[in-house]
């Protein structure tokens, strides 16, 4: 479906609505992770689709769910996201991942999974109760689009239909240190960002790919929601 913002709506959905339509974005939500995988191989092929939203490995529907994509006025696709639901069965997230990391790997190829290793850092201990993952971030490499504050504005857009639909307790992502040590966390609004949660091998190198652990919780989103992003919006040209 496409996003329709209401005219009475929050502060972020009014100020969210005038940014991409500035910038000539149009958004799309979906829950058919088929359809989403073709989307993936047609128009983001220099990314293949990550496994924790591959529909031959998971069961992905609207109640478990959702993906985000974002396309210029002439149908590029400029950005993709993808949320869903985590089965933590009463542990904590540390618990979880413990045994569960290599089903969130990174869009790599060649990766040793079994050399490859988790480390419960301390919020993953707090984090419990209902949680959602967060993944498939991707900003085309246009000028046009990045640079631009743009995705602080669409990020936040698919934390806040995770909200919408769930209201989970917490919502984590994986990022890769490279990624992190470039403020990417903080331009999508992750409070808290935690190094050497997973190291992850290739086959023939001994040099890890170290992941942080980055995270929100309930009261951290709506304290987010709340913070108007036009002022970390650079000017429509």
């Amino acid at each position: 479906m496409t996003i329709q913002f209401p005219a009475n709506g929050s502060h972020f959905y009014a100020t969210s609505r005038n940014i991409l339509r500035e910038h000539g974005i149009e958004i799309t939500i979906g829950s058919d992770f088929e359809e989403y995988q073709r989307i993936i191989e047609l128009d983001r092929p220099m990314q293949t689709l990550g496994a924790p939203f591959d529909p031959s490995i998971h069961s992905l529907n609207d109640k478990t769910a959702f993906w985000l994509t974002g396309r210029s006025h002439d149908g590029s696709l400029v950005h993709t996201q993808a949320v869903k639901r985590v089965p933590m069965r009463s542990k904590t997230l540390a618990g979880y991942l413990l045994r569960n990391f290599r089903e969130y790997p990174p869009a790599l190829p060649d990766l040793d999974l079994a050399r490859s290793r988790y480390r419960a850092t301390p919020g993953a201990h707090r984090i419990d109760g209902s949680v959602v993952y967060h993944g498939e971030v991707w900003m085309a490499p246009s000028p046009l689009y990045r640079g631009m504050g743009l995705s602080t504005v669409l990020a936040r857009t698919g934390l806040m239909e995770a909200r919408r639909k769930w209201d989970p307790d917490w919502l984590f992502g994986l990022m890769a240190r490279t990624v992190a040590f470039k403020g990417f966390a903080e331009r999508m609004g992750y409070m808290h960002n935690e190094p050497g949660a997973v190291r992850w091998y290739r086959h023939g190198s001994d040099q890890p790919l170290e992941g942080f652990l980055s995270y929100l919780s309930r009261d951290d989103l709506a304290f987010l929601l709340e913070m108007p992003v036009a002022d970390l919006v650079a000017e429509a040209a």
